[in-house]
């Protein structure tokens, strides 16, 4: 099952069957333990249309897959992301802090943004003025009940100032939260299953409609069990609404830094693809 907020509707995608309903509070909604089923039973009294009427309403845009819940991230997960950072912070001293972390029983655990700072799809993501190393990070993200059950899941791109984290690991917030840091979607894959560990995660970015970089990974290379860094989240922490926690990325561009105009697309394989373009702040 998908669901896609609309800008003034729903759109439910279920059994190879599409539904158009209204629009939800989308803090109540996430809040519920129970979601796939609710939403089972609301899509019986939803408009059911067409494959062309799906597409053509999704055509007209559509909004983030959320309402006021936190999304939070997960770092150094993969072992390629432990290899970039160890490498873009040698000069600082802080290499070591990324190979504990790794190894740790600990995951490394960071807050990522507010609604006000994530993008919708097809909208614009930001890179920083005072940054000279940027770059887009493909992510599996899991939506949280209150409880703490995973009960779907969201491509998600966690922004990341390189240059800034590389000077200084306490730059952390700096380089990762800021306006226009993050994007969701395009909708919510619900299911009472895991996600398959061979999906895989693909990262394309375009620069004047020629692909500049491509990179994918499996979610066999995820170090950390995606219900671990849940559980982690939820200790002596809250969320009356649920959250997003993004769960690191395994695809990191060397060489690499993004422009203005560029195009970032995000694709995890059961879930969908998240497309985005590039602006400075």
């Amino acid at each position: 099952m998908k669901i896609y907020k609309l800008p003034t509707g729903t759109l439910l995608q279920h059994e190879k069957q599409s539904f158009l309903g209204p629009e939800l509070d989308w803090d109540n909604l996430l809040a519920m333990e129970d979601l796939k089923d609710y939403l089972s039973n609301e899509a019986n009294s939803w408009k059911k249309i067409s494959g062309e009427e799906m597409e053509s309403t999704l055509a007209k845009g559509i909004l983030a897959p959320m309402g006021n819940q936190e999304i939070w991230a997960a770092g150094v997960t993969y072992f390629r992301s432990r290899t970039a950072r160890m490498e873009e912070s040698q000069d600082a001293g802080g290499a070591d802090f990324y190979d504990k972390v790794y190894n740790a029983d600990r995951p490394e655990l960071f807050f990522k943004a507010t609604a006000s700072r994530v993008s919708a799809p097809g909208a614009a993501v930001n890179i920083r003025e005072d940054s000279s190393w940027d770059v887009p990070e493909p992510e599996l993200t899991l939506v949280v009940s209150p409880s703490g059950k995973i009960q779907g899941y969201t491509c998600g791109n966690d922004m990341s100032s390189r240059s800034i984290e590389g000077e200084n690991p306490l730059y952390l917030p700096q380089a990762k939260v800021y306006a226009g840091c993050a994007a969701i979607g395009p909708c919510i894959y619900l299911t009472e299953e895991s996600i398959e560990e061979t999906a895989n995660i693909r990262l394309e970015i375009f620069r004047d409609d020629v692909l500049a970089f491509v990179g994918e990974t499996a979610l066999t290379q995820l170090k950390r069990k995606p219900q671990e860094l849940a559980e982690w989240l939820f200790r002596a922490n809250t969320f009356p609404i649920g959250c997003f926690l993004m769960t690191g990325t395994g695809i990191v561009p060397d060489d690499f830094t993004l422009e203005v105009g560029d195009k970032v697309r995000i694709g995890i394989d059961q879930v969908g693809v998240l497309e985005n373009y590039i602006e400075k702040i």
